[in-house]
């Protein structure tokens, strides 16, 4: 299982007992109002804030806050400037690790950033240096018992999905980038509701984790998402079910 899956199960696994609500929210107003000022402040025109107004949703978080964030991007309401960076590096092992910000102090941010990889066992590189491994996918996630195996590959060879991965407890969708909205939207008909549904980045191959190196590779995904600049953090990373059970 890829950085991305293992990490977003990991995740789930934690539960909403763990949840910091607050950052969450804080986390998706900035991609909000990022996406509409980028891409304007209707939602059917503008695929990037049609998603993270979904992701607000999925959070629960009130219309007032989303309509709010929206006119901050459009320009109706005062609000901080944010920029978008993406910053590449290494993990323990090797591991190619993607970090999205979004910030309204580079230096600041960098810094923080530098500080979170250095700690960790790894090293920040140039620009490039891993973005090549990855590709953007749209990525959507069932919970296996929630659909029979035969009517989800049926639906997927209808559907052009480029792929359906078996995991231990759920069905991982990969599909293409721009067929994403339209698949997403496909499966309100179908009543399915999915644990995950989201435009990421997916490895193209992965690195192999086991001890101190595993240990160290959790640790600095966990410092980099509770950044309150990193928006996602995407990286490479396979670590055996047998290890994890073993980390705890």
């Amino acid at each position: 299982m890829s950085g991305h899956s293992k990490w977003s199960t990991i995740k789930r696994k934690k539960g909403a007992a763990d949840a910091k609500r607050g950052k969450v929210f804080s986390k998706v107003i900035k991609e909000i109002t990022v996406a509409a000022r980028t891409g304007g402040g209707d939602p059917e025109g503008n695929p990037r804030l049609r998603a993270a107004i979904a992701l607000a949703k999925s959070e629960n978080m009130p219309k007032d806050n989303i309509d709010r964030a929206i006119k901050k991007g459009t320009g109706g309401l005062d609000g901080a400037a944010y920029e978008e960076v993406i910053y590449e590096g290494y993990g323990p092992g090797g591991v190619a690790i993607l970090t999205q910000v979004l910030t309204d102090n580079k230096n600041r941010t960098v810094a923080d950033i530098r500080h979170i990889f250095t700690k960790n066992g790894g090293g920040m590189g140039e620009t490039g240096c891993v973005a090549w491994m990855f590709e953007k996918k749209g990525y959507i996630v069932f919970e296996k018992n929630q659909i029979e195996e035969e009517a989800l590959m049926e639906w997927g060879l209808e559907a052009g999905v480029d792929d359906i991965r078996e995991q231990e407890s759920e069905w991982e969708v990969i599909t293409p980038l721009e067929n994403f909205e339209k698949i997403r939207s496909a499966l309100e008909g179908k009543k399915w509701t999915p644990q995950v549904a989201e435009m990421t980045m997916l490895p193209k191959n992965t690195v192999t984790l086991e001890g101190k190196n595993a240990e160290q590779m959790l640790r600095m995904m966990e410092a980099l998402e509770e950044n309150d600049d990193v928006q996602n953090v995407y990286a490479n990373f396979d670590i055996p079910d047998k290890v994890m059970e073993a980390l705890g």
